[in-house]
């Protein structure tokens, strides 16, 4: 399973207006190397088990293998996971004919929005709503992974 998805930085909370739904999350991952990441979240009150792949070139398109988990076996795999457990708050964003996943960080990580967009393929258009800021696409700083180690406020 192919994941094709750009990444934004956010320039407001106009984003929240357009909200259709939003969830806390709280993740951690069991292993961060690049090659292969395996991912522990809970989700409201549902866990999941993620393994992603190395991005292309560009960063815009990765495997990914997603599977349902019971919530107690989450929280235990959380208790597994490396150092710094994430925890934000998602908000989905319908613009145009896409969904935009819209992450507002917590913790160390405050003060940090994404906006994430799933395409089927690299080259389609989408709407940019005004909010959207810079493209941090395959930008390792900006994966999860990445923040759970090295937090957006340090």
């Amino acid at each position: 399973m192919l994941e094709v998805e750009r990444k934004f930085l956010v320039t407001s909370a106009a984003y929240k207006q357009g909200a259709k739904n939003s969830t806390r999350i709280v993740q951690g991952f069991l292993n961060t190397d690049p090659e292969r990441t395996v991912r522990v979240r809970i989700r409201d009150n549902a866990g999941f088990l993620t393994v992603k792949g190395k991005g292309n070139d560009t960063g815009t398109t990765r495997f990914e293998w997603e599977s349902a988990i019971s919530l107690q076996d989450a929280t235990d795999l959380i208790d597994l996971c490396e150092p710094g457990i994430l925890e934000k708050i998602r908000h989905e964003v319908p613009v145009g004919d896409h969904l935009f996943e819209v992450d507002e960080f917590l913790g160390e990580n405050k003060g940090l929005v994404i906006a994430e967009v799933e395409l089927k393929h690299e080259d389609e258009v989408f709407v940019r709503p005004h909010w959207l800021g810079k493209e941090v696409t395959g930008q390792a700083r900006y994966y999860n992974s990445q923040l759970a180690k090295f937090p957006f406020r340090q």
